[in-house]
């Protein structure tokens, strides 16, 4: 008996991979059955952090492949050695924020764009509030900022586990205040905040045209300062170049070290394409590698797009991915489009010869059901769209519709040579 759950968990865990590809990690491999009974699956993870991960962004892939592969309703419960006594050192320190297990130091792959920001990061999370205080990051969208700071909270955990660290992003930081304000509660928001080793705050540009939050946070600034915590913020632009932000906080913001990212160039893209397909359990060719880099110039998370798609159509095959074959999949101009459900629809109706009036029906004839599948699958590979925003543009669908649809053209994928071509050449109208 124990053997069968090990081999449904196993089964299990290719199933996630073929449904979720935008969350698919190697590391899914290293996971293990704590117990299966009752409908209960509890799975063991390599630490707390892969553990928030998969439960709060993989819960429903997982929970859907285990129906899949057992025809019964189950439960899947997320657990790692330490996640007990992490969630106790976090509720005795104030800890209570996740950290992505992708966004470490090791995963950083650093160039000459970047790489006086990653040293400072690295500096600062290894001594707080002693080297650059306050440590101000800042770069377009997709460079990499929220990756450092997911670094720099890790890295002074695992140096100083006892730390009372809060690491939020500023529109959280807004919101919390006005509810403080609402609630009376603003002396145990003050202490919250005040009270910290390191205060990091993600996107602090979003403190524009907010005069009270201002003030609050030039207080909660200058508290922590004068107590020697450490502070590291980041902004889309230099601290000067945030429109309607007072001189006392730029001037703040700047008596540290402010570093810039810059975009990656051509080399450092190329290290990036191969790190990313690393972590994703992705085989990649140098050739395929150099071609995305040259696609993609603008920023990582188009990099990571591009592998979403790639990995959406070879899954867990084991298939390495070819220069010619990323060319046919993405697309001269894929990188350089903004592709919506729109577009798809189009595509898709078009190819299909069917009306999206059709595919947003209660029809359920397989001439309706598998275009409207199809749609629902290419949505989720080549757009970042939640499942609930996929189903809504076709007639209102729930998010499990969506997950089993996405489910099902994945294992056609793998079995059916015409629905790949199929794909392949959607993917390539789409994204032309």
């Amino acid at each position: 008996m124990a053997q069968d759950a090990k081999e449904i968990f196993e089964a299990i865990i290719e199933r996630v991979k073929v449904l979720d590809p935008v969350n698919s990690r190697s590391w899914f491999d290293s996971l293990s059955l704590r117990t299966f009974n009752g409908g209960l699956l509890e799975i063991n993870c390599p630490d707390s952090q892969s553990a928030h991960f998969l439960q709060s962004d993989c819960i429903n892939g997982f929970t859907l492949a285990a129906q899949q592969i057992t025809g019964h309703l189950v439960t899947v419960k997320f657990n790692s050695e330490n996640t007990d006594q992490k969630s106790k050192t976090a509720k005795s320190t104030g800890t209570d924020f996740r950290l992505h297990p992708d966004y470490t130091f090791d995963n950083f792959v650093v160039g000459p764009c970047n790489r006086l920001a990653h040293a400072s990061c690295v500096a600062v999370s290894k001594a707080l509030g002693t080297t650059y205080n306050p440590l101000f990051i800042y770069g377009t969208v997709g460079l990499g900022k929220t990756h450092l700071l997911h670094a720099v909270c890790r890295e002074a955990l695992n140096s100083l586990p006892n730390a009372k660290i809060q690491f939020l992003s500023c529109e959280e930081f807004v919101n919390r205040f006005i509810s403080a304000i609402g609630q009376g509660s603003l002396p145990e928001f003050k202490s919250q905040y005040r009270t910290v080793d390191l205060l990091v705050i993600d996107d602090v540009q979003f403190l524009q045209e907010r005069d009270q939050s201002q003030e609050e946070f030039f207080h909660t600034f200058n508290a922590l300062y004068n107590n020697r915590s450490q502070i590291v913020l980041s902004a889309d632009a230099a601290p000067g170049e945030i429109p309607t932000l007072p001189e006392r906080l730029t001037s703040r913001f700047k008596c540290g070290l402010v570093a810039r990212i810059d975009a990656p160039s051509y080399e450092t893209r190329i290290a990036i394409v191969q790190n990313k397909a690393r972590l994703r359990g992705m085989k990649i060719s140098d050739e395929a590698s150099e071609y995305i880099a040259g696609q993609v110039k603008a920023n990582i998370r188009e990099i990571e797009g591009a592998l979403t798609t790639l990995y959406a159509l070879v899954g867990n095959s084991g298939q390495e991915i070819t220069k010619d074959f990323a060319r046919v999949a993405l697309g001269d101009s894929q990188t350089d489009k903004n592709i919506t459900i729109t577009d798809i629809i189009k595509a898709v109706t078009t190819y299909y010869d069917v009306r999206p009036a059709d595919l947003q029906s209660k029809k359920r004839s397989q001439s309706i059901t598998m275009p409207r599948q199809i749609c629902m699958y290419l949505a989720r590979s080549l757009t970042s769209h939640s499942l609930e925003e996929i189903g809504g543009h076709l007639g209102g669908r729930d998010h499990t519709t969506v997950m089993h649809a996405c489910g099902k053209i994945a294992e056609l994928e793998q079995s059916s040579e015409k629905i790949q071509a199929q794909l392949v050449e959607l993917t390539k109208r789409i994204t032309k």
